[in-house]
């Protein structure tokens, strides 16, 4: 049984943190922290206070409703609104605001929106709403897509006609891919995220090993887990080496879990997608195959997907590319707050705007 208490132990962290000191000398060092779920772990254990002041920490796409783009989240609010359509959806996405609404506002207007936990949720409200069409949001990375994948594959089972998925997946390696070509970030090391690794395992982060040079420490969420992951990439830098290492063994295994892309890889197949910040990276998204495409929402009800600009002022796009700090955003807890949120970083539980007003940064 794993003690989580051992892992937020004050004086194993001092420690760490007493050695990452040693090991990242002098020279700068930016570091991006990929998950969101680090991003929230950092600020809400004040980690920050444990770095040594050159290393400069940033936030990258990891946050699935914060990357999903405004025309997507506007898509996603016209189609709540036709009629007979019930809208099945993680709790995060229903306070993202779109251009003139939000999915929530859409309920209070009358919309059939239904909060879920899972997207077996969303089946089982189709078998019980047989007269209502009922279309899960489909978003999330590498650690979400085999549960909508099985899903898919379970609603094909029963034959069920009134279930269909409005898929927007995005897949994380070809994103990171498209920050380290970006010359403006000169990201020197990834933390990269635990939870889509348990999926993905070590080798979706070789090419970025391979073809630029990039360390890759894929760690856990607890304090000595972030420091250990961060001791470890620096000691590569000075060490002048790039390599894979994995110091979330617990969770993580090298190869991940092969059935689980076994299943993604039936249900869908790659297609270019569209990053809020990031714009559109190719093949960095999913779609259902042909032998599902029954189930396909954008097909089934003919809906167009909109592109809308982003909030004006809003730095959500510059904040996700590591380019700018939440604090630097002229809505930063003025105009934006999660009671009144204008971008999605600010609403997310993974949102860097959101870890940063609640615990300081």
């Amino acid at each position: 049984m794993i003690n989580f208490d051992d892992f937020r132990d004050g004086d194993l962290s001092k420690g760490l943190s007493r050695l990452l000191k040693k090991e990242a000398g002098t020279a700068p060092l930016r570091f991006m922290e990929v998950c969101g779920t680090h991003t929230m772990s950092i600020a809400r254990h004040g980690l920050r206070e444990l770095f040594p002041d050159n290393i400069t920490m940033v936030s990258g796409p990891g946050c699935p409703v914060c990357v999903t783009s405004q025309g997507e989240i506007d898509t996603f609010i016209a189609m709540a609104r036709l009629p007979g359509v019930v809208t099945a959806t993680f709790g995060d996405l229903v306070r993202v605001p779109g251009t003139d609404s939000s999915l929530n506002s859409a309920r209070a207007e009358g919309a059939q929106v239904k909060v879920v936990y899972s997207p077996m949720d969303a089946l089982r409200l189709a078998q019980e709403r047989p007269g209502d069409m009922v279309v899960f949001l489909a978003i999330g990375f590498e650690t979400t897509i085999p549960g909508v994948a099985a899903t898919v594959k379970e609603a094909e089972r029963q034959g069920l006609n009134n279930l269909l998925f409005f898929v927007m997946h995005k897949t994380m390696p070809q994103a990171l891919n498209a920050l380290v070509t970006d010359p403006e970030l000169q990201i020197q090391g990834f933390l990269c995220p635990g939870h889509v690794s348990t999926i993905t395992g070590m080798k979706a982060y070789e090419p970025l090993v391979d073809n630029f040079g990039i360390p890759c420490v894929i760690a856990g969420f607890e304090p000595a887990d972030i420091l250990k992951g961060l001791l470890l990439l620096a000691r590569q830098v000075n060490q002048g080496i790039a390599t894979v290492e994995n110091a979330y063994p617990r969770a993580v295994l090298p190869e991940g879990n092969q059935k689980a892309r076994e299943m993604i890889h039936e249900v869908f197949e790659p297609t270019d997608a569209t990053w809020r910040g990031l714009g559109i990276i190719k093949e960095s998204g999913l779609r259902l195959r042909e032998k599902y495409s029954r189930f396909d929402a954008v097909k089934r009800l003919g809906i167009a997907l909109r592109d809308t600009p982003e909030p004006e002022g809003c730095l959500c796009g510059d904040i996700l590319k590591g380019k700018a700090f939440p604090r630097e955003c002229p809505l930063f807890a003025k105009k934006c707050t999660p009671m009144h949120p204008v971008g999605p970083c600010m609403v997310s539980t993974e949102g860097t705007c959101a870890a940063h007003y609640r615990y300081g940064g």
